[in-house]
C-alpha cells in the first residue's frame, strides 16, 4: 500500500509517496535526492517522536488510512548543523488575507440597494 507524506522543515514542504514497507532510511534517500543533504545529516520525526532508520513506515504508524493523498501525514525534518541537530521547527502555512467588503457575500434583508419588483 502507498502512504502519502508531507515532509516539512521550516517553510519547506515536500510531498511524496512511498510504500508502507519502505524504511525510514529509504525516505531519507528521497529527501537527499531533492535537498542534496545525505541521510546521516537528517532526522525525521512523526509528531515529536524521532523515527528509527531501520523501521518501515508501516511500523512507524503510517498507513493508507492515516496517510491518504487528500490528507498526507506530516513528517518533520531536521538537519545536522556542525556537530548537533537543529531543533524541529515547522512554520505554519500562511493564511489568505481577508476579503474586501465588495467581495463578501451580501446578507439578505432590507438593504438600501435592493429594489422591490411590483
Amino acid at each position: 500500500m502507498d502512504v502519502f507524506l508531507m515532509i516539512r522543515r521550516h517553510k519547506t514542504t515536500i510531498f511524496t509517496d512511498a510504500k508502507h514497507s519502505s524504511t525510514v532510511l529509504e525516505l531519507k534517500r528521497v529527501v537527499e535526492g531533492i535537498l542534496k543533504r545525505p541521510p546521516d545529516e537528517q532526522q525525521l520525526y512523526k509528531a515529536d517522536q524521532l523515527l528509527d532508520d531501520g523501521k518501515t513506515l508501516g511500523e512507524c504508524g503510517f498507513t493508507s488510512q492515516t496517510a491518504r493523498p487528500q490528507a498526507p501525514a506530516t513528517v518533520g525534518l531536521v538537519f545536522r548543523e556542525d556537530e548537533a541537530f537543529e531543533s524541529l521547527c515547522i512554520e505554519p502555512f500562511s493564511t489568505p488575507p481577508e476579503l474586501p467588503d465588495v467581495m463578501k457575500p451580501q446578507q439578505s434583508g432590507g438593504s438600501a440597494n435592493e429594489q422591490t419588483v411590483p
